[in-house]
């Protein structure tokens, strides 16, 4: 049995955990491919991206097959020990679930999925 198959049968936090990592590295990477900014300001840029209120913006708009549907419902419905100082419960919850749909696909290996959901997210953001 994977890593991935145990995690679905029990608490889904952990693909969040991953999935935190894999979403600031692709938003981390795209900032870096503008090289007109300062380097003072790539964290200012990536975090636009990664705060639990745009990745539950993005979480609201994505169009997601039914796999990941439930990996959503699943994940928006785990109980984290911490909150966001900075989120609303809701905004929390649902940036949670969306790190855990990034770390499903990304032990999925399903890259051409991530990738996409990824360049969507990003989108997303830069066209509110």
């Amino acid at each position: 049995m994977s890593n991935l198959e145990e995690i679905l049968k029990t608490n889904l936090l952990p693909l969040a955990f991953i999935g935190d990592s894999v979403h600031t590295l692709f938003v981390r990477e795209a900032v870096l491919q503008n090289s007109n900014l300062k380097p003072e300001n790539y964290h200012l840029i990536a975090s636009k991206y990664c705060k639990a209120s745009a990745q539950a913006k993005v979480l609201s708009i994505l169009s997601l097959n039914d796999e990941e549907k439930e990996i959503v419902r699943r994940g928006r419905n785990a109980k984290p020990k911490h909150h966001a100082k900075n989120a609303s419960s809701a905004d929390y919850s649902h940036a949670t679930a969306f790190e855990v749909l990034v770390g499903y696909l990304y032990l999925k290996h399903d890259k051409e999925r991530l990738n996409e959901i990824l360049s969507q997210s990003m989108e997303i953001i830069d066209s509110n």
